[in-house]
């Protein structure tokens, strides 16, 4: 029997979950820049490749959970019945910019913060010896899990955080003698929220489920080292353009089961005309390729790039000691 060993850390799950095997219910349309009956992989074209490529990346770590008390209000006399627990999570998280220019690759930016996030109406900042986690108030949604809704609000100021590490990295290369348009910014994950950034890429380096209908999906499994599918329109609760790449890599993919091996999905704002998106997508092939990590130096490899991989290891070491963390916050529990 013949199978396929994957490359990456189980604690990461894999590159391609078992969801892969589900449908999605994205609006697909597949004839955006190539007719869906002539899909077929697309070779890399020559480009002018940008001055700098600036590589976003945001790490999020919840620290504690933590439960404040909340008045139990009547809702018809507006009495105090009592007191009742709010859940709130106390985490850390910061974002990131690597640069890749004339200078070599080196960290631009790194801002971190800590919040904690909670349902309680009454919260108020948490002052401990490693740090102040300031107070967001989550809207209780009632009927949904509030973990759920605690770690999307997390999320939402991480990507905003990841904008505003963006911002300041282009506005630094003015000291590169880089025009900051010119840069080329490739965000690790999907560009929810993020696609106004000019010339940007969204990364997905793992895959969950398969958007395109069969006959097309399996284009991507022929994909060689370089290659990519035409471009293809998706919508959901928001629209972009996509195209899937694959990633050099020690192992070629075949008959063994490694047909996904080094594939990512690559995406750029759906508002872009076409004749841009294009050219982004073969920038694509001849930057990312250029990144991409080794077996032997990353679990994740080969799509979890280089200079990604720094800055996350970075923003953790900066995020503190989870242990020290922990103590700082029970110390604080006790006024």
């Amino acid at each position: 029997m013949r199978f396929h060993v994957d490359s990456w850390d189980p604690a990461y799950g894999s590159s391609v979950d078992a969801a892969e095997s589900g449908s999605s219910t994205a609006r697909i349309e597949a004839d955006v820049e190539v007719a869906a009956a002539s899909w077929a992989p697309i070779a890399p074209t020559p480009v002018t490749v940008p001055p700098a490529v600036l590589f976003i990346d945001g790490v999020r770590r919840v620290d504690a959970r933590v439960w404040l008390p909340e008045p139990l209000i009547d809702p018809d006399t507006g009495e105090v019945l009592g007191v009742q627990p709010a859940m709130g999570l106390c985490a850390s998280y910061g974002a990131g910019v690597v640069c890749s220019c004339g200078q070599g690759a080196h960290l631009l930016r790194a801002l971190t913060r800590r919040g904690l996030f909670t349902t309680a109406s009454s919260a108020t900042d948490i002052a401990t010896v490693a740090g102040t986690y300031q107070a967001h108030v989550v809207d209780d949604r009632g009927e949904e899990n509030p973990a759920a809704v605690l770690s999307a609000a997390l999320q939402r100021l991480l990507n905003d955080l990841e904008i505003i590490a963006a911002a300041e990295a282009r506005s630094a290369l003015t000291d590169h003698q880089v025009e900051p348009e010119s840069a080329l910014v490739v965000v690790d994950g999907p560009l929810r929220g993020r696609a106004s950034l000019a010339m940007t890429l969204g990364y997905i380096k793992s895959h969950r489920i398969t958007y395109l209908p069969p006959a097309l999906h399996a284009v991507i499994a022929h994909l060689a080292a370089g290659e990519r599918t035409p471009i293809f329109s998706m919508g959901t609760s928001w629209d972009r353009l996509s195209w899937y790449l694959r990633l050099p890599a020690s192992q070629a993919p075949g008959d063994d089961g490694a047909l996904w091996f080094g594939v990512v999905r690559v995406e750029c704002a759906a508002e872009l005309p076409i004749e841009q998106a294009i050219q982004l997508a073969n920038l694509s092939q001849s930057v990312l390729p250029r990144y991409a990590t080794s077996e032997y130096k990353d679990h994740r490899a080969p799509q979890n790039l280089a200079p990604i991989a720094g800055v996350e290891r970075e923003l953790r070491r900066r995020l503190g000691d989870p242990l020290v963390i922990d103590r700082a916050l029970r110390q604080a529990s006790f006024g």
